[in-house]
């Protein structure tokens, strides 16, 4: 007969409770970096708001093609991540590792791209405020993603070690959410700073 508390356990190893240090430390920087972002993305309309062209200075918007295959592989490869966090947590040690490099890989993809994409810019960050906008908000994103990857090898380096089962494993959790929001912020940088300049236009 199956008792109450075996049915609301949702996974082996699973402990009803308030969160740990480690999580509530990640929800702070998740908090702080969106309101960095947040701001960033305040500053680009309101350069936009009181510009007579746009992008100024006569740049051509950016073309979609590269930004929008960023897109699908960065999005991706949350997939990945939130398979090697259900894995894990039913004691799954393997699919967890094949899942964090499966995002290792996408999310090296999307950086090596990136670096393609900035090296054939038109423009660099000194010739207007919509060129040192653009470049700070996606270079500022870029490092995110890097430092993500960082927290992604340091999860797979502890696997190896033997430091993860169904009962532990706040830190593929934690590093799992941080991804996630990477993701997250990354549509709004393709929405605001790559197709404004295409839905915008010149305007006096």
């Amino acid at each position: 007969m199956t008792t109450d508390s075996a049915r609301a356990t949702p996974y082996p190893g699973y402990v009803a409770g308030p969160p740990q240090p480690a999580t509530l430390a990640v929800l702070l920087l998740i908090l702080t970096e969106g309101i960095f972002f947040a701001l960033l993305f305040t500053s680009y309309f309101y350069i936009l708001s009181g510009s007579n062209q746009w992008p100024q200075g006569g740049i051509k918007p950016e073309h979609l093609k590269i930004p929008s295959i960023e897109t699908v592989i960065l999005l991706s490869s949350s997939l990945p991540m939130i398979w090697a966090e259900h894995a894990i947590k039913r004691g799954h040690i393997m699919q967890m590792r094949m899942g964090y490099m499966l995002t290792l890989a996408m999310g090296t993809a999307f950086l090596a791209l990136l670096g393609f994409e900035y090296a054939n810019l038109d423009f660099k960050a000194s010739d207007n405020a919509y060129a040192s906008l653009f470049l700070l908000i996606v270079s500022f994103h870029g490092t995110h993603v890097f430092v993500g990857l960082l927290m992604n090898i340091f999860v797979q380096v502890r696997s190896w070690l033997g430091h993860f089962d169904e009962h532990r494993h706040l830190a593929v959790q934690n590093v799992s959410w941080y991804w996630h929001f990477v993701d997250t912020v990354w549509i709004f940088i393709f929405l605001i700073v790559y197709l404004t300049p295409h839905w915008y236009g010149p305007h006096a």
